[in-house]
């Protein structure tokens, strides 16, 4: 049985949700080791993946990719979709958050890097554990709001 999430975008086509999820896995993992060693070369590296997923789509970006053609194939076929829209504006979200980080590792304040660090880890690591997309609410919200406000 095929299941819908219905984000209310009516964008097309929909995404396995697992590929984001998948998504959001590795990035816990990234920004956790970018918050252990300080390394804001590995931040760079989450903030081009997260400019990927922004402007190119979620399967634009380098762990869509990865999701798309090692992960994907060796589950079953997807049984939950939804619009890429939501996902898409999250990725720019973290991508805010990685650029605020960069300018604290960078060129300081480094408590800037690692609170900007430590909140995009979190709301990753919410969406890999328990698939709560933080930056996919704040879409939701604005989006019902915009609608409200015409």
């Amino acid at each position: 049985m095929n299941t819908h999430i219905d984000t209310g975008t009516g964008t097309a086509p929909d995404i396995d949700v697992r590929g984001p999820r998948f998504g959001a896995a590795v990035t816990t993992v990234v920004l956790a080791a970018v918050l252990v060693t300080g390394s804001g070369a590995l931040l760079g590296w989450q903030a081009l993946c997260f400019a990927l997923g922004t402007f190119a789509g979620v399967g634009g970006s380098p762990y869509g990719w990865l999701f798309r053609t090692v992960v994907r194939p060796r589950l079953g076929p997807p049984t939950e979709f939804e619009s890429p829209a939501p996902p898409r504006f999250a990725q720019g979200v973290g991508l805010a958050f990685a650029v605020i980080g960069l300018v604290g590792y960078f060129w300081g304040p480094e408590w800037l890097g690692l609170a900007a660090t430590a909140c995009a880890l979190a709301a990753a690591f919410l969406n890999a554990a328990f698939g709560y997309c933080l930056g996919c609410e704040m879409y939701l919200v604005l989006r019902r709001t915009a609608a409200g406000l015409r």
